[in-house]
């Protein structure tokens, strides 16, 4: 298959019902809230062990030196993983739904490309955490058979993810296809 980067902009298709679509980069960025999100999350992972470290370490004086570095090799990466990931994430993640299918690029290190035909849609779900509804933003999930499972579009407006599920729910009932 031809490099994503660089096919047509345009899905393709050779071919009649079985035919296949190609890779290529969505249009749609995710809601720009995402990267505060991102950002809040990575905190929530990094600074509980770091502060718990740092606080023993000033509570212990014979283990001081060791809670202290220990403090400090978590929180160095932690929060350069903090500064760096939300705006990285932000520049990768894209989607967009066509007539045939839902598209998807995501990730940060490891990015990943996916397509799923309309026809092969079974279920489509939206979810919001504690932090995505204070962020007031949603996930889209859209199920299909696959062994890769579930598309999901994270970091899209409540009220867009919420339009795009009833949209792609009404598009897959009357699209014909082995979902069904």
């Amino acid at each position: 298959m031809a490099d994503p980067a660089t096919t047509d902009a345009r899905p393709t298709t050779t071919g009649g019902p079985s035919a296949r679509l190609a890779l290529r980069p969505p249009d749609h960025a995710v809601d720009r809230r995402s990267v505060a999100w991102w950002t809040v999350r990575a905190l929530v992972g990094v600074l509980p062990p770091v502060l718990l470290l740092a606080l023993l370490g000033l509570l212990i004086a014979p283990a001081r030196f060791w809670l202290l570095l220990s403090a400090a090799l978590i929180a160095v990466p932690g929060l350069l993983y903090t500064a760096v990931m939300p705006s990285w994430r932000y520049r990768v993640h894209r989607w967009e739904t066509t007539g045939e299918a839902v598209f998807t690029r995501a990730g940060w290190a490891w990015q990943e490309w996916r397509i799923a035909p309309l026809s092969r849609i079974q279920t489509v779900d939206t979810v919001r955490g504690p932090l995505q509804r204070a962020f007031g933003l949603s996930t889209l999930i859209v199920t299909t058979a696959s062994a890769a499972g579930a598309v999901r579009i994270e970091g899209l407006a409540h009220g867009l993810a919420r339009d795009l599920a009833e949209e792609l729910t009404l598009i897959t009932q009357a699209t014909p296809g082995d979902a069904t």
